[in-house]
């Protein structure tokens, strides 16, 4: 296994604007919304690339290198659920199903209530429950309308279960 040691430091000013525009394009809001002016970056020593946003020490988003979009962590999932309207980048799943969610298990097609249809294999979404409450976050398998037509398979890969990060904080 390779260990790659990354720097972390504050963004220069157009890399700050770099990644709220990157916010702008992907979720459709101002980027300063999501990505504050107290953001930390860690960057790559090899390529001087960004790899991870970071707010207060703790991951908030990472960039995936192929396309340069960000994955979601818990802290900007919690922002984004804060500011997106409803059910944008939303996958609702059945109340009895909540608690796997949350514990970071993988998301299954029978177990979701209803799910943005614009939604798109691939996409970053917010898994929450009936109420809105966020339980997770995590990537899209399926497409919004096909998460609630079809009955079997994945629908979302869970990176985050806010009950899986609670029981890594103790």
């Amino acid at each position: 296994m390779v260990y790659i040691r990354l720097i972390i430091r504050k963004p220069t000013k157009s890399e700050l604007l770099e990644l709220r525009e990157i916010a702008r394009l992907q979720f459709s809001i101002p980027g300063e919304f999501l990505i504050p002016d107290n953001v930390h970056v860690s960057v790559s020593p090899n390529t001087n690339r960004i790899r991870f946003i970071l707010i207060n020490g703790s991951r908030y988003l990472s960039i995936r290198s192929r396309d340069y979009r960000f994955n979601l962590y818990l802290p900007a999932g919690r922002v984004l659920n804060s500011i997106l309207p409803h059910p944008r980048l939303r996958v609702y799943v059945k109340r009895d199903y909540t608690e796997f969610v949350s514990k970071g298990e993988t998301l299954f097609s029978r177990h979701i209530l209803m799910a943005d249809p614009d939604i798109r294999p691939g996409d970053e979404v917010l898994v929450v429950d009936p109420g809105g409450k966020l339980l997770a976050v995590g990537r899209t398998r399926l497409a919004g309308w096909e998460m609630t037509y079809y009955n079997r398979g994945e629908a979302v890969k869970i990176r985050e279960g806010v009950l899986e990060c609670q029981n890594l904080s103790h």
